[in-house]
């Protein structure tokens, strides 16, 4: 029985998460520890642990942070309320959330200043999900899945549109929108497509390597909506099962049994070494032969944010 993997590309850190990761990094270096941070920055629990091992505090609100100090605001992004607290306790921020989350933010401020109603495609309780909803509360109403879309009760059926959470899978949101469009003939689309490339690149990446594999694992921790996400495309695309693991040492032989091909991936918020050891662990139990299956190159890059740049400029670092 030959054994491979077919290894999907791309995978792991995306710029967002590159950005938000280094950061807590360089701050670390220039300030010293403690940094605060609001929320985990990333949603990965090796990426959490290493920065909390550097001196990096993850806290849940501002008041958590003592007066004065520095505190990063995480990659998914935070309501005008909470850039308020901050500075009610005179807190120095630094702003990492992703930008292509900040896009959608600046998407409901231009859509509320229409006085439209928003109906922002999205998981309840997701920190983005908050961060954005925060930005016009009483121009937003919450989409999670198809259900509810029949009660949904708007101002004006002639001024709605919709927006959607960064990280969720294309073709459920896809799904959503044609309901809602059904619901509302009018129902506007946001200037250009929200979910982030990222996600979008390794849904396409999976979706090609599923049909071909018995088992699809994918590193990721379980409350990283994309690494989730991915499980579920991987699912729906053919292939037999699929599990969500944050380390190799989470993954079963049991699994293995009667399997000839594995597809393995990674979510946007997964450093590359933790994709390795998974190899690895898998190279031990004769899966060894990997291909790289590569859907589309990715180049984007994004500067760490302005705050943090301005005070390494005049470190001289």
């Amino acid at each position: 029985m030959a054994k491979r993997v077919l290894l999907a590309a791309p995978r792991g850190y995306c710029a967002g998460v590159d950005r938000a990761v280094v950061t807590v990094e360089k701050a670390l270096d220039l300030y010293g520890a403690p940094v605060y941070v609001r929320k985990e920055i990333v949603h990965n629990k090796h990426v959490v642990q290493t920065l909390e091992a550097r001196g990096a505090i993850f806290v849940s609100e501002n008041d958590e942070v003592p007066e004065g100090q520095t505190v990063i605001f995480s990659a998914h992004g935070v309501s005008p309320a909470v850039h308020a607290s901050a500075a009610e306790r005179n807190l120095k921020t630094i702003d990492a959330t992703c930008p292509l989350v900040t896009k959608v933010h600046h998407e409901v401020k231009r859509f509320a200043a229409e006085d439209l109603t928003i109906l922002l495609i999205g998981h309840e309780g997701h920190e983005e999900v908050e961060g954005t909803a925060g930005e016009a509360p009483d121009h937003i109403i919450l989409v999670d899945g198809l259900d509810g879309i029949d009660q949904i009760q708007v101002k004006d059926e002639n001024k709605v549109a919709w927006l959607s959470q960064t990280t969720l899978s294309v073709d459920e949101t896809l799904t959503t929108v044609a309901a809602l469009k059904k619901r509302f003939p009018k129902l506007m689309d946001p200037p250009s497509d929200d979910i982030c490339y990222a996600t979008q690149n390794r849904q396409v990446a999976i979706k090609q390597i599923a049909p071909q594999v018995d088992l699809v694992l994918v590193v990721g921790s379980k409350n990283s909506s994309n690494s989730v996400r991915l499980v579920e495309v991987a699912l729906e695309y053919g292939t037999k099962a699929a599990y969500l693991i944050d380390y190799a040492l989470e993954a079963k032989d049991q699994w293995l049994e009667g399997v000839e091909t594995i597809g393995v991936t990674s979510g946007a918020s997964v450093p590359e070494i933790l994709v390795k050891d998974l190899l690895q662990w898998l190279a031990e139990r004769g899966f060894a032969d990997v291909e790289t299956v590569t859907a589309m190159e990715e180049t984007l890059l994004f500067a760490v944010p302005p705050e943090l740049r301005k005070d390494l400029k005049a470190a001289g670092k």
